[in-house]
């Protein structure tokens, strides 16, 4: 398994970074490559992604979801990578988004990939693209507050 941990900081209330990240299906607006996320239930989405010419379809799974402090997902099938996304007050007016993915690269092109640390500059430039998208707009596009406790091992 491969990682990559990135942050950045957004001039916005914690609440307003989480509610907007709570909004999946606006992830192609910032995300390179993310062609489209539905969400097809409470703790289900489906993914549609473009990577260096290769679309590929896949579910993930929010594991966990605390409001104004965590995200938690896992892929379902084939696909394999995990991550989490926390958010951290850092004074009235701004906040930290901090994200951590692990992900198995597949065959040698995500291999090379990632060894020439491909995921981590499109991470750091995915959070790069929200902080300008959530501070252009200032307010979330919409927000889901509901939790999803961890599973119990």
């Amino acid at each position: 398994m491969s990682g990559v941990i990135e942050h950045v900081d957004v001039s916005v209330p914690v609440r307003t970074a989480y509610d907007q990240w709570t909004q999946f299906e606006e992830f192609p607006r910032f995300m390179e490559g993310v062609q489209e996320v539905r969400q097809t239930s409470a703790t289900m989405t489906h993914w549609t992604v473009e990577i260096a010419g290769a679309r590929r379809e896949f579910d993930a799974e929010i594991t966990e979801q605390l409001p104004d402090e965590r995200v938690a997902w896992r892929s379902t099938g084939p696909t394999q990578h995990a991550g989490v996304v926390t958010f951290h007050r850092l004074d009235e007016n701004s906040s930290r988004v901090t994200l951590q993915l692990e992900f198995e690269p597949h065959g040698m092109v995500e291999q090379a990939g990632d060894m020439l640390g491909f995921v981590d500059r499109r991470a750091k430039g995915d959070l790069q693209r929200f902080k300008q998208f959530i501070e252009a707009r200032g307010t979330e596009t919409g927000a889901w507050r509901g939790k999803v406790d961890r599973p119990q091992p």
